[in-house]
């Protein structure tokens, strides 16, 4: 089943954990300042979600300052189909990798996005660093 972009108000969280979005991802993004993701998974799964809604703001936000873009844009007509974490090796108290499957649809084109997503973990807040794509 495709996934469309929701809004904060639909039940059922993008990263596909079974929570609500409110539960889940939403209080990470609506209050990314005030209430960072606890560790590497939740940002992972969150910054998926925000992929998903389109939360530029958030996904520059929780960019690791050396790795973020200048700019982040959004291809039109991407369609999210779903996530599956594969993995969660959490490596010592400050970093951490996640190993993920994201699909979608570009132009009518199916895409696997398999990757192992550094994290590091800086004054309480976790942060994507970057990842090695399979």
């Amino acid at each position: 089943m495709a996934k469309k972009p929701q809004s904060p108000s639909q039940p059922t969280c993008p990263c596909e954990s079974g929570s609500a979005y409110s539960a889940c991802c939403g209080r990470f993004i609506a209050d990314f300042e005030g209430a960072p993701a606890p560790d590497a998974v939740h940002l992972m799964r969150s910054r998926y979600s925000a992929f998903v809604l389109e939360e530029r703001a958030y996904l520059l936000a929780t960019w690791h300052s050396s790795t973020r873009p200048s700019q982040l844009d959004f291809e039109p007509q991407c369609r999210w189909l779903g996530l599956q974490v594969k993995a969660f090796d959490p490596v010592d108290d400050s970093h951490a990798e996640v190993e993920f499957v994201a699909r979608y649809k570009l132009q009518g084109r199916a895409v696997r996005l398999h990757e192992r997503s550094r994290f590091v973990q800086e004054q309480g807040r976790w942060f994507y660093l970057d990842g090695e794509q399979f």
